[in-house]
């Protein structure tokens, strides 16, 4: 009886990664055509993203994803964070990108040029996956950061979101 209730729990967690990492995704690529960055390269890698994604929350290890926007000036702003909290709780899949869609109005233009980087933090040791390696994350000293909250949650595991900028 205790395979069938382990099996049961991965089946789920594997569900809510997934679940999680097409919220995420879809989030980020809404910003880029809210901002009028150019999308080309994030639907070249959206695939290899979203099992990147999907791999890290199944195992735990992510702790947040993050899209950088770099002006032409040379500044990084905005900065769009994606926390994801673990917990044992939870029974029902959620999808809160209705209330992420009446944030973007809130969000202010970026130039023409501006490009973009996507960032992924961990909580500890973490799988390695193609096309992902180390990188440095922008200051956020200097900017400050609004909420947009829970943005998508499933068994197991939540996503919620904030702006710097």
């Amino acid at each position: 009886m205790s395979a069938v209730a382990t099996q049961t729990r991965i089946s789920t967690r594997t569900h809510t990664a997934t679940h999680l990492a097409d919220v995420v995704l879809g989030c980020l690529g809404d910003l880029l055509g809210y901002l009028g960055i150019d999308p080309n390269r994030f639907q070249r890698n959206f695939d290899r993203n979203e099992r990147a994604i999907a791999a890290w929350i199944e195992e735990g290890s992510l702790a947040e994803v993050v899209l950088e926007c770099h002006r032409p000036n040379g500044s990084t702003r905005p900065i769009f964070e994606f926390p994801v909290t673990y917990d044992s709780g939870g029974t029902r899949f959620v999808d809160a990108r209705g209330a992420f869609a009446r944030y973007l109005p809130k969000i202010s233009s970026v130039p023409a040029g501006t490009t973009y980087s996507l960032i992924c933090i961990f909580n500890g040791p973490h799988s390695p996956q193609d096309g992902w390696g180390p990188t440095s994350r922008a200051s956020t000293e200097s900017l400050r950061s609004t909420s947009m909250g829970t943005l998508g949650e499933g068994p197991h595991a939540r996503l919620a979101g904030r702006m710097r900028s």
